[in-house]
C-alpha cells in the first residue's frame, strides 16, 4: 500500500482521474484502494479531502454523461454492449430495465457499490429518458457517496494503511473469487440448458415440401424470414422478415400462441433460428419450428422465392 501512497504523490490528482475514467471504462482497475490512499495523505495534508472528493465527482460526472447519452442516443445497442459477457444480451437488458424500472434514477445512489449493475445504471437512465439535469444531479450524490466512504476510510486509519489494505485485498480477492464461481456455475448450466433446447428444436424442424404442402393447403402458418435489413435479398412469399439481433423492438407485437411459426435464414445452420424460437418460446409461443436446411434447402427443391418480403416494424408483423 506504501507504494501506492507514493505513486499517488508523485502523480497527485491526475491518477484519481485516471482510476475513475478507467473504472467508469469497464477496465480492471482498482480505484477504491487509490482513493483509501488519497484519504490517507488527506490525514496528512499531502491532498485536500475536500479536493479528492470534489475531482472524483467531476471525473465520475464526464464519464457517466457519456455513457447516459451514449444510452440515449442507441438504446438497447449500448445495453447490448454492455451486457455482451451474457450468453444472452437480450435478456440481459431485459432485467437491467426492469431493475431500473423498479427503482428508478434513485439506483445511481448505490450503483457504484455493486459490481454490474454500475455498468448498466448509466445508460439505462439514459434510455429512460430521465433529465439530464435529475442524472447528474443523483450520479453526483451516488459518486461522492462512494468516494467518500473509502476516502474516509484511509483518513480515519492512516496509520494502519497497510493492514486496511491486506483487508481490502482478502475481501476483494474473495468476492473474485465466489463471483467467478457463481458466473462460472451459471454459464455452465445457462449451456446445457441451451444445448438441450437447440436438440430438441432441430427435432422438430419441417422439411420444405412439409411446409410447401401447408401453404397450398391455406394453413395458417407465420414464416419468418430472419435475413435481418437485407431488404434484397430473396426469401419465401408470403414471409415477414425481422432483425433477429433487434429482437426487443418486437416485444409488443402479438402472435396467437395456438398459430404455427416457421423460422428460416440463409444458411443451413438453425442457432440462429434457435435463439429466436427461445424468445418466442418465453413469451407462451409454443408452435415454433425451423425450416430444415433453410432458404438453402427450399430453393433446391425448385419452391418459389421473392425479392419483395417486408420487413417488419412493431406495427405490421401479422399476428
Amino acid at each position: 500500500m506504501n507504494e501506492t501512497v507514493q505513486f499517488l504523490a508523485q502523480h497527485d490528482y491526475w491518477v484519481l482521474i485516471g482510476a475513475v475514467m478507467g473504472r467508469q471504462a469497464c477496465l480492471p482497475i482498482p480505484a477504491n484502494l487509490l482513493f483509501v490512499a488519497a484519504g490517507a495523505m488527506a490525514h496528512s495534508g499531502r491532498l485536500s479531502l475536500s479536493g479528492t472528493v470534489g475531482i472524483s465527482v467531476l471525473a465520475f460526472l464526464l464519464a457517466d454523461f457519456a455513457w447516459y447519452e451514449a444510452g440515449r442516443e442507441l438504446g438497447d445497442k449500448v445495453l447490448h454492449f454492455v451486457c455482451g459477457l451474457s450468453q444472452d444480451p437480450g435478456s440481459c437488458t431485459h432485467r437491467a430495465t426492469g431493475v431500473f424500472s423498479k427503482h428508478g434514477v434513485r439506483i445511481l445512489l448505490i450503483s457504484k457499490f455493486i459490481v454490474g449493475l454500475d455498468a448498466v445504471a448509466a445508460p439505462l437512465a439514459g434510455r429512460a429518458r430521465v433529465p439530464a439535469i435529475q442524472f447528474l444531479m443523483f450520479d453526483a450524490l451516488g459518486a461522492a457517496l462512494w468516494t467518500s466512504a473509502y476516502a474516509t476510510l484511509g483518513y480515519i486509519f492512516s496509520n494502519q494503511l497497510d493492514r486496511v489494505a491486506t483487508h481490502l485485498v482478502r475481501i476483494g480477492a474473495f468476492l473474485t473469487v465466489a463471483v467467478a464461481l457463481g458466473l462460472s456455475f451459471y454459464l455452465l448450466r445457462k449451456c446445457a440448458r441451451w444445448y438441450r433446447f437447440v436438440q430438441e428444436f432441430s427435432l422438430a424442424r419441417i422439411t420444405p415440401e412439409q411446409l410447401h404442402d401447408k401453404l397450398k393447403a391455406g394453413d395458417d402458418v407465420l414464416i419468418v424470414d430472419l435475413q435481418g435489413r437485407r431488404s434484397t435479398a430473396a426469401g419465401i412469399p408470403g414471409a415477414v422478415r425481422i432483425n433477429p439481433r433487434a429482437l426487443e423492438q418486437y416485444k409488443d407485437v402479438q402472435i396467437s400462441p395456438s398459430r404455427e411459426v416457421v423460422l428460416y435464414c440463409a444458411s443451413p445452420g438453425e442457432y440462429t433460428s434457435a435463439r429466436v424460437a427461445l424468445a418466442l418460446r418465453q413469451r407462451g409461443i409454443e408452435h415454433v419450428r425451423p425450416l430444415g436446411g433453410g432458404l438453402l434447402a427450399w430453393r433446391a427443391r425448385g419452391f418459389p422465392v421473392t425479392s419483395e418480403v417486408p420487413i417488419a416494424g412493431t406495427a405490421n408483423v401479422p399476428g
